[in-house]
């Protein structure tokens, strides 16, 4: 008889969090808990998460970003490294390759396909360089995740020297599936004038949208998701600029889009939920090796 337990940690960054399920099999139930150590990562987002896909697709950021640690641009849209990366190293994985950049990469123990500009749902207008958004938006990401899994199989069987540089069969079940996105679908109601109220009443479908490819994926074998919540959204520098005589917190914020923020977090945090009964919260920090209590069993 098999026990199926699903764990989720929620780590709250003040009123911003960000999830760690995993979902698990056991087959005993003395079985408290186990090492979470995964042998790849497979990442889906935006600019938080992006290490080169959109500067492989388009125009590469240029200084300052990449000065602080790569000592050049790298890709992303920092001046050092990401989350993801730190995410990585955590798991003493390599830094993740983008899909698209195919020159020196190697995707041995997992792939990015988040990019830059990236949304959840649709975007309109998908032109980066005006101001528009990515065309690489989570549907996309996720079409190229099925192209990849596949074909990145299919040459490991060719064998040759490109066969080292894929991953293995399992690791799509074993892999740890990051998401890092949402942001610049909020922000897309709030730059297109629509009120508080009308970019809430958004929330619900942005959040039910992203909820179909954790279920997708996890269809496919994957067990273990870390994703992120949105940050702040009310205290970044262009919607402060954009919007001076919105109303303030204690920290200079702009309140009523941090509000949406919260909001938006909520409901993604009971989207995640939704996606296995009977679970369990507790709190892990992401180090060399994590602990991952097993809580439900069922």
């Amino acid at each position: 008889m098999g026990y199926t337990s699903i764990k989720v940690s929620v780590i709250t960054l003040g009123n911003f969090f960000m999830l760690f399920v995993t979902f698990t099999s056991i087959l005993n139930p003395i079985f408290a808990s186990k090492i979470c150590e995964f042998p790849a990562i497979f990442n889906l987002g935006d600019s938080n998460s992006d290490t080169g896909t959109l500067s492989a697709a388009f125009t590469p950021p240029n200084s300052p970003y990449g000065d602080t640690y790569f000592h050049m641009p790298s890709g992303r849209f920092s001046d050092g490294r990401l989350i993801i990366d730190f995410v990585a190293k955590s798991f003493d994985l390599p830094f993740l390759s983008a899909y698209l950049n195919s020159l020196g990469t190697s995707y041995t123990h997992g792939a990015n396909f988040a990019s830059a500009r990236g949304t959840i749902r649709f975007p309109s207008p998908i032109i980066p360089a005006n101001g528009g958004y990515s065309p690489f938006y989570l549907d996309v990401q996720y079409q190229q995740f099925l192209q990849f899994k596949e074909r990145s199989q299919i040459i490991r069987k060719q064998g040759g020297k490109f066969a080292k540089l894929m991953p293995e069969e399992e690791y799509f079940r074993e892999a740890l599936y990051t998401f890092d996105i949402g942001h610049n679908d909020i922000g897309d109601g709030i730059f297109r004038n629509m009120s508080i109220e009308e970019v809430k009443a958004s929330v619900p479908d942005i959040v039910n949208t992203f909820s179909i490819y954790v279920k997708n994926i996890y269809k496919l074998g994957g067990r273990s998701f870390w994703i992120h919540g949105t940050g702040p959204i009310g205290c970044l520098a262009y919607v402060l600029t954009a919007f001076p005589s919105a109303e303030k917190d204690s920290a200079g914020c702009a309140k009523q889009y941090n509000e949406v923020a919260r909001y938006f977090n909520y409901k993604l945090k009971g989207g995640c939920l939704s996606v296995k009964e009977r679970s369990s919260f507790s709190c892990i920090n992401i180090r060399r090796s994590v602990s991952c209590e097993i809580f439900s069993i069922r």
